[in-house]
């Protein structure tokens, strides 16, 4: 096919195809209007054409049989002039990653084309500028948290999602075409390492233009986590009102820590945190008290340097001893776990029929379109940050894979989709 120009009057392209033929194409996302020249070299009353065109990976199959009515001229016979419409189903297609089975880690991961996903009621669709990663994506792959999370197959990973409207579903008032918006996929359907994402409106907030898509995209699964154990699961009021309490938080240079420790200095609180002896002054950036290096024999023991007992632990690290926790809990003290195992979801279940004092409790994230909002809005008024400890394009899908099943971030792995 040679492109013979743009047509003025169409968004369209007026071509030429190896039979001579001349098409103008009127191409929209409900199908094609086709204005046609065809010089017929035939005398046969009908005329079988077909039309096959890629442009922008969109595969358009155009066929028809005209019965036409010839004058001739010479021995060359001329078509009429034909002008019809087509509803053609156009298949939008977009760049995604995606994984075909359980296991296999970062070169599981395959760069693929697949539809455009379309909104449902009380759906929007963005298009993404900015994605993150967290542990519960590689640990879904892993099959560490299976059976509670099952992937379907094939699976596109990522449930933190930043970008803009595209289009809305039925029922959705929240938002509109063009609004900047960040938001949490559901772990069972994932899909937010592609170009495009479909996410229900319950559990997306708006994004000010002086927030970043990457600062936000840090926010959904880490921030609501740290939230919701915060607020929910402790009681901390985070307007540093209520009772005074002592608070561990555990990895606090990672993703959930890191925001972690300053929600909680929002709150009436004393925070010792545990990190990597390459953290200590970053951890006390985020407005600890007491930092410990989790490699000494104190950092192992979880001694706070100050003597104090804790009211509650934020565990964000891999798994303790119950009974190293135990010896550090004030008389009701609690370890909020945000890694529950299928183990330790059964442990706390026994535990609780003894009525214990000092508890451990699993923590099983609840999407909250408000808590999104809340944090979004913490971020704009400067009490809170989203850290980026590195970005990467999607391109580069398998070193940030690695990166986050390393296990040694400062703050955020970001997807940057620009």
């Amino acid at each position: 096919m040679k492109i013979l120009g743009f047509a003025s009057d169409f968004e369209g392209l007026l071509c030429r195809t190896h039979k001579n033929d001349i098409w103008l194409f009127h191409i929209s996302m409900q199908g094609a209007l086709l204005m046609l020249f065809v010089p017929c070299f035939h005398h046969k009353p009908q005329c079988s054409l077909v039309h096959c065109c890629k442009l922008h990976r969109v595969l358009y199959w155009c066929r028809t049989d005209l019965w036409q009515s010839c004058k001739a001229s010479g021995s060359i016979h001329y078509s009429q002039l034909f002008t019809f419409s087509l509803t053609v189903k156009m298949e939008r297609l977009m760049l995604a990653v995606q994984y075909n089975a359980y296991d296999g880690g970062a070169n599981a991961l395959q760069h693929v084309e697949v539809p455009i996903p379309s909104p449902n009621k009380d759906e929007i669709l963005i298009k993404m500028e900015a994605a993150s990663i967290n542990p519960l994506d590689w640990k879904i792959q892993k099959r560490i948290l299976w059976p509670i999370l099952p992937a379907k197959f094939p699976y596109i990973p990522c449930m933190d999602v930043a970008g803009e409207v595209m289009e809305v579903g039925r029922g959705v008032t929240k938002f509109k075409v063009g609004d900047k918006v960040v938001g949490l996929m559901s772990p069972f359907s994932g899909g937010g390492l592609a170009e495009f994402a479909v996410i229900k409106e319950s559990v997306t907030a708006s994004r000010p233009p002086e927030i970043s898509a990457s600062e936000c995209a840090g926010l959904p699964i880490a921030g609501i986590t740290a939230l919701q154990a915060l607020s929910q699961t402790i009681g901390i009021k985070l307007d540093g009102s209520g009772e005074r309490k002592n608070i561990l938080v555990t990895a606090a240079s990672g993703g959930v820590g890191h925001y972690a420790v300053q929600l909680a200095k929002l709150g009436n609180t004393h925070v010792t945190a545990t990190c990597g002896a390459r953290n200590i002054e970053f951890v006390k950036s985020l407005g600890a008290d007491e930092v410990i290096d989790y490699k000494t024999a104190e950092g192992a023991a979880l001694k706070s340097p100050s003597g104090k007992k804790y009211d509650a632990v934020i565990h964000c690290a891999n798994e303790f001893p119950w009974s190293i926790f135990e010896t550090n809990l004030s008389m009701n003290g609690k370890v909020v776990d945000l890694s529950p195992t299928l183990g330790s979801v059964m442990n706390f279940a026994l535990k609780k029929l003894t009525f214990p004092k000092k508890q451990l409790v699993p923590l099983l994230l609840l999407p909250k379109g408000g808590d999104l909002q809340y944090l979004v809005d913490l971020v704009k008024q400067g009490k809170i940050r989203t850290v980026i400890d590195s970005k990467y394009p999607i391109t580069k899908a398998k070193d940030a894979w690695a990166r986050c099943i390393d296990g040694h971030a400062t703050g955020k792995i970001i997807f940057d989709f620009h």
